[in-house]
């Protein structure tokens, strides 16, 4: 597949096109692409993030092998 004949042949289409849901579906896709998962995260899922770290970093959790141990 040779990529710039692709784009070009896209690039041909859109400019053809009289559909404006084509044209919002290609910007969705574009600014889906360039988006951050953190931002789809809610506040309260990003508080408990950051309370995970701050409870990692004073030493406070267990380790997967202490677990392992634990459950097997």
């Amino acid at each position: 597949m040779n990529i710039q004949l692709e784009k070009l042949e896209l690039i041909k289409k859109l400019v053809e096109t009289e559909d404006p849901t084509i044209i919002d579906s290609i910007k969705e896709i574009f600014s889906k692409k360039n988006k951050d998962w953190w931002d789809d995260l809610t506040d309260e899922q990003k508080e408990d993030i950051a309370q995970s770290e701050l409870e990692f970093e004073r030493g406070e959790f267990t380790s997967y092998e202490d677990v392992m141990k634990k459950y097997s």
